[in-house]
């Protein structure tokens, strides 16, 4: 098997975060999920549009968001999604773009827009997401470049992107693609409202040994194994994953491989400031310390310093220097 040209080529949704901060009481009044994902249609995405603060636009998407850490830490990264031919799929591609990332995912004509997440953050710094899918749930599996991701080391799926039923059928495609190809495949379940209508898929993956690498929080293993005791959660899964990784907030994250539990605090922050985006960039360190050839506890150690570094600021793309501060805690 020849040595892959990117590190890490990823599939998601392209959605550009619109973030604004909120007093406690708007979570309320418009009748939100505090502190989850709720997907809404048009009407009522320009309704918390329309009630939001003065906010900041800022490319994001889960599996773009982890690209956007790995790039900044020095991996090779290529990014599937599909965005409209409007001003937003202007904005996304040229963000990721000018990350390092390469995007060749040419943007659909047709409606419906470019996807967008309205995201409230209340003053202790947690999220709630509101999301609007727009063109990135029309992904066909026709604009998947199968070449690429034969030339990638990892194929790293979204679980939000599960959902619609045309990127559903690419990203199986591209599963394929790259286990023909002798590649690993690494799968973040996102969130539990997204195991609750397709863990029997995610179920079945796992069981095919389809999935090398696994990234849950402590939620989602809860949601995918049925268990609420965390290692309980842990035991029934990590003789099916090669590479288990689950994220638990303050409390840290546990990796199980190889027979062995490897578990890591989580990095101290000054102030949370906002926690968007903090599974994505724990993903993007840990993947990165693992193309690395670096040792799980470091794989570990890594994710979670990129894990502080974004929830220290609003928005989910890297605002400090990550290369400096992976050298300045692994060495």
């Amino acid at each position: 098997m020849s040595q892959p040209s990117t590190h890490v080529i990823a599939i998601g949704n392209a959605i550009v975060d619109v973030m604004a901060p909120c007093a406690d009481s708007l979570i309320e009044q418009l009748g939100l999920v505090r502190g989850g994902m709720t997907l809404v249609d048009t009407a009522r995405a320009q309704e918390l549009y329309d009630a939001m603060g003065p906010a900041r636009e800022i490319s994001g998407g889960s599996a773009a968001n982890t690209l956007a850490g790995l790039a900044a830490l020095g991996s090779k990264c290529a990014f599937i999604g599909q965005v409209a031919d409007d001003q937003l799929g202007e904005v996304f591609a040229h963000d990721i773009r000018a990350g390092g990332i390469s995007f060749a995912t040419r943007p659909r004509s047709a409606e419906p827009p470019t996807a967008r997440c309205l995201i409230f953050v209340t003053p202790d710094g947690q999220r709630t997401m509101n999301t609007y899918l727009g063109a990135s749930q029309y992904l066909p599996a026709a604009a998947l470049d199968e070449a690429a991701i034969a030339d990638a080391g990892i194929l790293y799926l979204e679980g939000y992107l599960w959902d619609p039923e045309e990127p559903r059928a690419a990203m199986r495609r591209a599963i394929s693609a790259a286990r023909n190809a002798g590649r690993k495949v690494a799968f973040t379940l996102s969130d539990a409202f997204v195991i609750s209508r397709h863990g029997d898929d995610f179920r079945a993956l796992i069981a095919a040994g389809e999935i090398d690498i696994l990234f849950a929080n402590h939620l989602e293993l809860a949601a995918l194994t049925g268990h609420k005791d965390f290692h309980a959660g842990i035991d029934q899964l990590k003789a099916k994953v090669p590479l288990l990784v689950v994220t638990r907030g303050e409390l840290g994250a546990v990796a199980a491989t190889g027979g062995e539990l490897f578990d890591v605090p989580a990095e101290p922050v000054a102030k949370v400031v906002d926690t968007t985006g903090a599974g994505d960039l724990f993903a993007a360190g840990f993947l990165h310390a693992h193309v690395e050839g670096r040792s799980v506890t470091d794989c570990l150690t890594l994710g979670a310093v990129c894990a502080a570094e974004i929830i220290s600021h609003y928005g989910a793309r890297p605002e400090a220097d990550l290369r400096e501060l992976a050298a300045r805690r692994l060495g």
